[in-house]
């Protein structure tokens, strides 16, 4: 299984579109980290409205690693789909297309076990991408912007979360990104069981995220109450809920508390039902599948 496996990430890892990802993602990152270097103030005016009419801000402080961290992962994580897409997608259509696939199968490895190799491969660039993001979007903002208490937006309210205690929130984040892209990822590779050709299932995949995602965000009552809590897209930006606090009665925020711990881990609980499925049914129809070529 591991030799399996270290060939699979191999495959992916040798592939030019795969460095595009993770060039992406650079890009972006900086981008955002450049401009919020040299006009921060700008945003933070425009996030804050009329608090800055009446209160005096200090916008250095405001402005540090864990804050510039945070908006990059609201701006990137809801594009990172397409980098997941651009592999997974390929895992079985690209060898259908290269003629690959049928000597693949032949060899003494079951079906079932290689398809399962191939999904984890997928999983393991996700992480991959997701680390390189955490080391640009918090290593590298907290290295040029410095570390200080983190202002967190919601609705019309701002909280203040300690520095010290902020860090193990970002830690619990991306692993719950981890989760959201990996059922992306489950997605795409079941849409590359169906194909013969990877465009198919990287702009099928792309495809369903978007429709779902406009599902999620529409304020239909129909919608809210027998469709969108079972959307995978209405849960994956569950990563935001370990940024919201318990307060106090004062309004202070009760230190290592999160608001609404249960929703996190029914997002969870989604989002890992959602993999389970995808990726049975993808074995499933590839141990039924006629491989011709």
């Amino acid at each position: 299984m591991w030799n399996l496996l270290r060939i699979e990430l191999f495959k992916i890892f040798k592939r030019p579109r795969t460095y595009i990802s993770f060039a992406a993602v650079a890009a972006i990152v900086f981008i955002i980290q450049l401009g919020l270097k040299f006009d921060g103030k700008s945003y933070l005016e425009l996030l804050m409205g009329g608090i800055a009419v009446s209160f005096e801000v200090p916008y250095s402080v405001i402005l540090n690693g864990y804050f510039v961290a945070y908006v990059i992962l609201n701006t990137l994580l809801i594009h990172i789909p397409l980098l997941v897409a651009l592999v997974a997608g390929d895992l079985v259509a690209g060898e259908a297309n290269m003629g690959t696939l049928r000597l693949l199968i032949s060899k003494p490895v079951g079906r079932t076990r290689l398809m399962l190799v191939k999904y984890a491969a997928s999983f393991i660039y996700t992480v991959f991408l997701l680390l390189w993001m955490a080391l640009l979007a918090l290593g590298v903002s907290m290295l040029f912007f410095g570390t200080n208490d983190m202002l967190v937006a919601r609705n019309e309210v701002m909280e203040e979360i300690q520095r010290s205690d902020i860090l193990w929130r970002y830690f619990a984040a991306f692993g719950f990104a981890s989760i959201a892209l990996s059922t992306v990822a489950a997605l795409a590779f079941f849409l590359s069981v169906l194909a013969r050709n990877s465009i198919g299932p990287i702009v099928a995949t792309l495809s369903v995220v978007i429709v779902l995602t406009i599902l999620s965000e529409l304020r239909i009552p129909m919608y809210d109450q027998h469709i969108k809590p079972y959307l995978f897209t209405s849960h994956m930006l569950g990563w935001k809920g370990f940024f919201y606090t318990k307060t106090t009665a004062e309004g202070s925020v009760i230190r290592g508390s999160v608001e609404d711990l249960f929703s996190i881990g029914k997002s969870v609980a989604i989002l890992l039902a959602y993999d389970i499925i995808l990726v049975t049914a993808g074995i499933f129809v590839f141990n039924r599948k006629d491989v011709l070529s």
